[in-house]
């Protein structure tokens, strides 16, 4: 930012960052009946961040469903 400038002028880069930062990759854990998502454990802008969330979610929920999604799509699942 320049020195001086109105920080209310600026804009976001993308259409997206007002509602998830840029973050594509959403990383969910499921209620136990698998009839919806429980919470949102994490967001990545990266798919190997991603990945790596949702390993770390699989090994501490055990037994639950866990799914990493990009918008619609279902990219892995697990339990």
């Amino acid at each position: 930012m320049i020195e001086g400038e109105d920080e209310s002028k600026l804009v976001p880069l993308s259409a997206s960052a007002g509602t998830t930062n840029g973050l594509a990759y959403v990383i969910e854990l499921w209620n136990l009946p698998r009839t919806a998502a429980e919470r949102v454990i994490g967001r990545a802008s990266s798919i190997l961040v991603a990945r790596a969330i949702f390993a770390a979610a699989r090994t501490e929920h055990l037994g639950r469903r866990v799914v990493l999604r990009r918008g619609g799509q279902v990219i892995a699942e697990s339990g």
